[in-house]
């Protein structure tokens, strides 16, 4: 349902007109890393599913990385983010 989907908001804490949104719909809150660095936001995820049957193995690997400039004037200390 979509009260379920996550997403992460990353948002100066000085002007709220800069927001971006992210899907993270199939990871755990623990899946997730957001990283500021040189202007940039970084926000990725890695998950990995293992089942094991008497028969067989399988295996579920899903990754994402998306990458944000950010705006003029805003600084790395003025990013939040939220789950």
């Amino acid at each position: 349902s979509r009260t379920q989907r996550l997403g992460r908001t990353l948002n100066s804490s000085h002007n709220r007109s800069h927001v971006a949104l992210v899907d993270v719909n199939g990871f755990d809150p623990k899946d997730i890393t957001v990283m500021v660095k040189d202007g940039k936001v970084t926000v990725s995820g890695e998950h990995k599913e293992e089942h094991n049957t008497s028969v067989s193995k399988t295996c579920k690997y899903r990754k994402f990385i998306k990458e944000f400039n950010l705006p003029p004037g805003v600084s790395e200390d003025e990013v939040t983010y939220s789950l």
